[in-house]
């Protein structure tokens, strides 16, 4: 495979990333809108929101078989328009049913789109033999960003759903079919089916301490979009203008710290960075915990993101090194402990402020991300800093 193809291939999937940043910013950004639209009651708002992460749990095994048959560029070249169309459809519809089924079709869509980008992303970083993840990572968090303007944009001039999602989707759905064709994979389809006939199951007991963290740094993750505007006005007092600023924060540290995480693997190796941001993470917590004003508070999210931001990308990074025939079945599993990790970490943190405080609240997930210290050797040995296991000199790398 040329150099000048794995580079249209890694800036074809960085799009991808960049794309869905942006869709799924649009979604979870205009919630408020979307149960304004279409009537959902308080009581029925959390039954739609746990939906969409169990269909894209659903979506993820389901893609495990699909991939068997067919590579993950295919089902991602079909995913990722089928959520964009999902999305206009959230905006467009009028009837609670209509709502139903448009979030259904995203929810399961974009499972399958998750679960094939980090493929491929994992299968690129090998061809590339070195780490690029963290890259991919930070076009999806500067997508989110970009999203989350064009979100408080339709929002401040008063756009209907349909006219704020309208111009996003028109513009990023023909880039991403088209820079579909340029999507690549690492391996040709005969080294592929060489490696699953030596090595190709994955075992549970082995990928059970990624999975782990996965769902530890989801539950972080969403602890900080879920209650970090809350924590800031009921909690330490600031401004609701104010209280709006640690997620936007979060999202520049999270874009900051990918931007030059590969530089760290590279440099240090993915246990030593996996550690750094766990312990970092654990830190932005116990600041936000302990905090007496609303800036100690944005700086502890500020941490945070610098923290959390490298732990995803790597995780799903080592589970391909630990199951180099089976890659793609060990990320579809991975993926679904992402959502794992979503579902669970609102809820938690919310029950444990109301019944004790939030205060205490988050010191949970702090222990959580503390305890992906216990399994940092899973992310791989030394030889991992540079290409997962399938090294080549540095004269050599393309990009």
């Amino acid at each position: 495979m040329t150099d000048a193809r794995l580079r249209h291939g890694r800036a074809s999937l960085a799009l991808s990333f960049f794309v869905q940043g942006v869709t799924f910013a649009l979604l979870v950004t205009r919630i408020p809108a979307i149960q304004d639209r279409y009537g959902i009651s308080d009581g029925l708002l959390p039954v739609f929101l746990a939906a969409v992460p169990i269909l894209a749990g659903v979506g993820s095994v389901v893609t495990e078989k699909v991939v068997a048959r067919v590579r993950p560029r295919v089902v991602l070249r079909w995913a990722q328009p089928l959520v964009l169309l999902a999305l206009l459809g959230v905006g467009a519809g009028s009837e609670l049913w209509q709502a139903a089924v448009a979030l259904g079709v995203f929810g399961l869509s974009v499972g399958a789109l998750d679960a094939s980008m980090n493929m491929m992303g994992v299968s690129l970083q090998r061809a590339y033999g070195r780490s690029i993840m963290l890259g991919f990572h930070a076009a999806y968090s500067l997508g989110g960003i970009a999203g989350a303007s064009m979100a408080w944009a339709g929002a401040h001039w008063d756009l209907t759903l349909l006219v704020s999602y309208l111009p996003a989707v028109v513009l990023l759905l023909p880039g991403a079919f088209i820079g579909s064709r340029w999507y690549v994979e690492g391996k040709a389809e005969d080294d592929r089916q060489e490696t699953e006939r030596q090595g190709g199951s994955v075992s549970f007991k082995l990928l059970m301490p990624l999975c782990l963290v996965m769902s530890f740094a989801y539950i972080g993750d969403s602890t900080v979009s879920n209650w970090s505007a809350k924590y800031l006005q009921d909690v330490l007092g600031s401004s609701e203008q104010l209280s709006t600023v640690p997620y936007n924060v979060y999202m520049v540290t999270t874009l900051l710290g990918r931007a030059v995480g590969d530089f760290g693997v590279r440099r240090f190796g993915a246990v030593a960075v996996v550690r750094f941001g766990s312990v970092l993470a654990a830190a932005g917590f116990a600041v936000v915990a302990v905090a007496s004003g609303a800036w100690i508070g944005m700086l502890g999210f500020t941490m945070l993101g610098l923290g959390l931001c490298v732990i995803v990308p790597q995780t799903f990074a080592a589970a391909g090194r630990m199951f180099p025939g089976a890659s793609d079945t060990a990320i579809a599993r991975l993926n679904v402990f992402n959502y794992v990790g979503f579902l669970v970490g609102s809820p938690l943190v919310g029950a444990l402020g109301d019944a004790w405080s939030y205060r205490g609240a988050m010191l949970v997930p702090m222990v959580l991300v503390l305890a992906t210290l216990v399994y940092a050797k899973s992310f791989g040995s030394e030889p991992a800093r540079y290409g997962g296991g399938h090294e080549r000199p540095r004269t050599v790398d393309v990009g």
